[in-house]
């Protein structure tokens, strides 16, 4: 069992980012009695802020849950995430921090993908394996929002289908859940807390944009001049997206939001 915070010295987290994320755990189902969760943590603003909302939570909710953490160090220049060693311990919560030379395995195997695809899918794996080493049954990762807006609009635009991340699914290997409570909080909210709170931000939550431009960078340029004449059009792309942030991992705990 892990250290209980000391909540006198947590930031709380703003009330409108505690409601997208409990409502979004709520409707989806993403926490229950027992569960072991383990944050990917990265450094950046979203995952952070995740930490602080689920710290704030499992001392809050009525069901009740471990936590821990794990970092991938993917050992690219200019982004260095060994801070966090001493920074999550502090606040009480176990921490797993695995370093691996993505840029170099990519240069040796990565075949007509991009980088930040198999960035990505390596960074997974290693949080799979990190969860089980240490047993933990769930996976949270930080997505909001915004990334899931970018993610549908790359998907229609460039591969001709319509897709997004999901909010709460089982792995392929079916040992795993995986859930993302922020996927109705917008970037702007974890922006916010992690400034307000003064948090130890890493300049980039992605380290693999750092050198390789992205179709995801010009999707957000999209939505943002999008909306500034579209005030509603985050919430009208939830209500769209909603069908397919969905899996049917059981009748009880997931079904598709009617609000």
């Amino acid at each position: 069992m892990s250290q209980q915070p000391n909540p006198s010295v947590l930031p709380k987290p703003p009330r409108s980012l505690l409601r997208a994320a409990g409502e979004a755990i709520a409707d989806y189902g993403m926490i229950r009695p027992g569960d072991r969760i383990l944050l990917g943590v990265s450094g950046g603003k979203d995952s952070l802020s995740l930490l602080h909302v689920l710290l704030h939570l499992r001392t809050k909710a009525p069901i009740p849950f471990e936590l821990g953490t794990a970092t991938v160090d993917p050992c690219i220049e200019g982004f260095d995430p060994s801070y966090l060693k001493d920074y999550i311990p502090s606040l009480g919560v176990p921490h797993y921090y695995r370093q691996q030379d993505i840029v170099g395995r990519a240069l040796k195997t990565m075949r007509g993908d991009s980088f930040c695809a198999y960035c990505s899918r390596m960074r997974r794996g290693i949080l799979y394996a990190t969860a089980r080493e240490q047993g933990y049954n769930v996976l949270a990762l930080g997505q909001h929002l915004d990334d899931l807006a970018e993610s549908f609009l790359m998907s229609a635009f460039h591969g001709g289908t319509l897709r997004t991340m999901k909010a709460h699914y089982v792995n392929d290997a079916g040992d795993l859940r995986i859930i993302r409570p922020f996927v109705y909080a917008r970037e702007r909210q974890t922006i916010d807390f992690a400034r307000r709170a003064g948090m130890p931000v890493t300049m980039d939550n992605c380290p693999a944009c750092f050198r390789m431009p992205a179709q995801r960078m010009r999707m957000k340029s999209l939505l943002a001049e999008q909306e500034k004449s579209h005030k509603q059009i985050f919430p009208n792309l939830l209500a769209a997206m909603r069908p397919l942030m969905l899996v049917n991992i059981d009748d009880k705990h997931n079904k598709i939001p009617t609000n």
